[in-house]
C-alpha cells in the first residue's frame, strides 16, 4: 500500500482547498437534527443507541469518511484535521449533555455532593465526623477546586455545569495528546489518527464529573513534558532549563497526588518504564514523583491507607481475583450483553492494530519505542490491586495513548518519524539540484498499482468507521442505568428535604441521583451491598425484613424507604434482583401497617417507616 500523495487533485484551486468543510458541516447538521429528534424519555436495554434518531449514525459515517480522506491529503492544513476530531468530542461527547434533561452518572452526584458538603462544612473532616466519605477529604484536591469554581461561577451548585464535563475533560487531553505525538512524528497523518483513535477507544467512562477525569489529564501532561524536555538532547541544552520544566512537572504532580489514589501510582510505572529506554536515563521526573506520593499517602491520606492496607496487600499477585467482576457486576439481558461485548470488540480491536503498527512499521518500533513502553506500563498493575472490580478498565485507559499511536500507524501506508522527515527534505534537495529524467519503469502506474491504491484507503477506513460507531454502544450503552429522569431527582429532592437530622435512608442500591446528599447528617443502607443470605432474606420476607433493619431511628430522626427508577434499572442490569424480586419488595412494604407512602411518581416511590406502632408479627 503506499500514500495517495501523488494522486492529482480532484478540484483544483479554492474548491480543493474548502471541500473538506462539506463533509464537516454536513455531519454537525445531521447531528443538530439527530438530538432534536431523539426521545429518551423511555431507554431499553440498549440505552442511548436505540433511542437516537438515525440521522445521528449517518452524521456519524459522513464525519468519520471526511476526517480519512482529508487527513490522508498531503495539501490539506492541520486546521481541518482538527475541526474534524473537534466535531467528534462535539458528537460523541456532548450529546448526553444535550439530549437529557439531567446529568448522567450515579457517580457524578455523589461527587457533587462532596462538593457541597465542603462548602456547607467549611473543611475537611475526619471519619469521626462524615463515616467512610472521609476519604474524599483525604484527596480533596479536586473537590476543593470545584468548590471554588462554584463560588467563582456564582451558581447553586456543581449539577449545574456537570452534565458538559465529559466534553470538557476530553478536550483537556487534546493538548498533551498532540505534544506527546510530534514528539516522534510530524507526519500528520499519523498525529491525528491517533487522536481520533484514542477519543474513540477511550470509551471506559472515566471522563465524568470525577477526580480521575482531571487527574488523567495531567498523567498525560506529565508524560508529554518528560517526553519531549527531559530526553537525553533535551538535557544538553542546559540545566537551568531543566530545572524549570522540573517545576511545572512538581506543580501538575501535587495535583495529581491530592486529587487521586491510583494515578500516581499509574505515572510512576510509566516513568519507571521510561528510565528503560536510553533516551530517558533522567530519574529526576520518577524520584519526585515517589517523593510527593508517599509524602501524600504518609501524612494526609494515612488514615484511609492504614485501614485498607491489610486488603491491599492480600490482593497483590491475586491476577485472577483482580480482573474478575463480583455479585452485581455481570451485565444480565441482550442489551447489557450487547454493549458489553460491543465495548471488549473495540478495545480488543484497537490493541490488535496497535500489535500489527509495531510489526509493520518497523521505523516506529525504534524511534517510538518509548511511546510503546507507556502502553506495555500499566500492565503490572493486574498483579496490585482489584481497585473495586476496576484495574482491567484502568489498565486500559492508561495503555491508550501509546496504544492509539501504534493502532494509527497499522492503517496508514507509510509513516515518517522525524529523522525521516529530514533526510526526505534531504533527498528533494539532491534531487532538485540533479538534471532532470524522464519517466522510470518504477515509476509507472497502471490498473493494478491504482487498485492496490484504492484497497489502501477502503479497508483502513472501514476499520475507523466500525470503531467510530462501536464507541457509541460502548459508551452510552448503559445509559438507561445512567439516566436519572427529573422526576427521580425531584423525588429524592423531595426525601432530603424533609429528612431531619440523624435519619436513615434505606434502598436497593445507590443509582440514584444526590444518593449521598446530606451525607453529613443522614445514614444510608443499601441493602443489595450487604450479604447474600440478607438479601435473600429480605426477597423472602420483605415489609417485615426492612422494617426490622429500620427499626433503631429514634425520634425525631426518620427511617424511609426509597426505591427509584435508577436503581430497578441498575439491579435489573447488573444481575441483582430481577424487576419481579423489587416490585415484590415494594408491594410487601405497601401492603405493610409498618408503612406509610410519602411520595410518589413515574420514577420511584417514598416511604416512611411509622414509629408510634409495634412491631410487625
Amino acid at each position: 500500500m503506499t500514500d495517495l500523495s501523488d494522486l492529482p487533485p480532484v478540484w483544483p484551486g479554492r474548491r480543493a482547498l474548502a471541500w473538506p468543510g462539506v463533509p464537516l458541516f454536513a455531519a454537525l447538521a445531521l447531528w443538530v437534527y439527530a438530538v432534536r429528534h431523539t426521545d429518551v424519555s423511555r431507554l431499553d436495554d440498549y440505552g442511548l443507541v436505540t433511542a437516537l434518531h438515525p440521522t445521528f449514525w449517518a452524521g456519524l459515517v459522513v464525519l468519520t469518511t471526511g476526517f480519512w480522506f482529508t487527513v490522508r491529503d498531503p495539501r490539506r492544513r492541520g486546521g481541518w484535521a482538527a475541526a474534524y476530531v473537534l466535531g467528534l468530542l462535539v458528537m460523541e461527547r456532548a450529546t448526553q449533555a444535550v439530549v437529557y434533561p439531567t446529568p448522567l452518572y450515579a457517580w457524578a452526584w455523589k461527587h457533587e455532593a462532596v462538593i457541597d458538603h465542603l462548602l456547607t462544612a467549611g473543611g475537611l473532616q475526619t471519619a469521626d465526623q462524615v463515616g467512610d466519605m472521609a476519604v474524599y477529604d483525604q484527596w480533596p484536591g479536586f473537590f476543593a477546586a470545584q468548590a471554588a469554581l462554584v463560588r467563582l461561577l456564582g451558581v447553586d451548585s456543581a449539577a449545574m455545569f456537570m452534565a458538559w464535563w465529559p466534553l470538557a475533560s476530553s478536550l483537556m487531553l487534546l493538548l498533551p495528546l498532540l505534544l506527546i505525538y510530534r514528539t516522534f512524528t510530524e507526519d500528520r497523518r499519523l498525529i491525528w489518527t491517533a487522536v481520533w483513535l484514542f477519543y474513540v477507544a477511550n470509551w471506559v467512562g472515566q471522563d465524568y464529573f470525577s477526580p480521575q477525569s482531571v487527574a488523567y489529564a495531567l498523567h498525560v501532561g506529565v508524560l508529554a513534558v518528560v517526553l519531549r524536555r527531559f530526553g537525553r538532547s533535551a538535557v544538553r541544552r542546559g540545566q537551568p532549563r531543566q530545572a524549570v520544566w522540573t517545576v511545572v512537572i512538581t506543580v501538575m504532580l501535587v495535583a495529581i497526588v491530592i486529587s487521586h489514589q491510583l494515578t500516581p501510582g499509574m505515572l510512576v510505572v510509566c516513568l519507571l518504564a521510561l528510565c528503560l529506554s536510553r533516551r530517558y536515563r533522567d530519574w529526576v521526573p520518577v524520584v519526585t514523583t515517589v517523593v510527593i506520593f508517599l509524602a501524600w499517602c504518609l501524612t494526609a491520606a494515612l488514615p484511609f491507607l492504614s485501614a485498607a492496607m491489610p486488603d491491599m496487600i492480600r490482593s497483590v499477585g491475586d491476577v485472577g481475583a483482580n480482573v474478575e467482576t463480583g455479585y452485581g457486576a455481570t451485565p444480565t439481558g441482550t442489551g447489557a450483553i450487547a454493549t458489553s461485548w460491543a465495548a471488549r470488540l473495540l478495545s480488543g480491536s484497537v490493541l490488535l492494530l496497535a500489535a500489527l503498527g509495531v510489526l509493520r512499521q518497523r521505523v516506529l518500533r525504534h524511534r517510538a519505542r518509548p511511546l510503546l513502553l507507556i502502553a506495555a506500563a500499566p500492565l503490572p498493575m493486574f498483579a496490585a490491586s482489584s481497585y473495586g472490580s476496576e484495574m482491567i478498565f484502568r489498565v486500559l485507559l492508561f495503555m491508550l495513548p501509546g496504544a492509539a499511536f501504534f493502532a494509527a500507524a497499522a492503517l496508514l501506508p507509510k509513516v515518517r518519524t522525524l529523522a525521516a522527515d529530514a533526510a526526505a527534505r534531504e533527498a528533494d534537495s539532491r534531487q532538485a539540484a540533479a538534471p532532470a529524467k524522464g519517466p522510470t519503469k518504477g515509476n509507472a502506474k497502471g490498473p493494478a498499482k491504482g487498485g492496490r491504491r484504492w484497497l489502501g484507503v477502503g479497508l483502513p477506513l472501514a476499520a475507523l468507521l466500525g470503531g467510530t460507531l462501536a464507541f457509541v454502544p460502548a459508551y452510552s450503552g448503559k445509559d438507561r442505568i445512567n439516566y436519572f429522569p427529573p422526576q427521580e431527582v425531584a423525588l429524592v429532592r423531595q426525601l432530603f428535604d424533609q429528612a431531619p437530622d440523624g435519619s436513615l435512608v434505606v434502598a436497593a442500591n445507590r443509582n440514584y441521583p444526590l444518593a449521598y446528599d446530606s451525607y453529613g447528617s443522614v445514614d444510608h443502607y443499601w441493602f443489595l451491598d450487604d450479604a447474600r443470605s440478607h438479601v435473600d432474606r429480605i426477597v423472602q420476607k420483605p415489609a417485615a425484613t426492612l422494617a426490622s433493619d429500620m427499626a433503631g431511628v429514634e425520634r425525631p430522626a426518620r427511617a424511609y424507604f426509597l426505591l427509584t427508577q435508577g436503581q430497578l434499572a441498575n439491579s435489573e442490569m447488573n444481575g441483582q434482583l430481577t424487576k419481579a424480586q423489587l416490585d415484590r419488595i415494594r408491594k410487601s412494604v405497601a401492603a405493610s401497617p409498618r408503612f406509610r407512602l410519602v411520595a410518589q411518581n413515574s420514577a420511584g416511590w417514598l416511604y416512611v417507616l411509622k414509629q408510634s406502632e409495634g412491631a410487625e408479627r
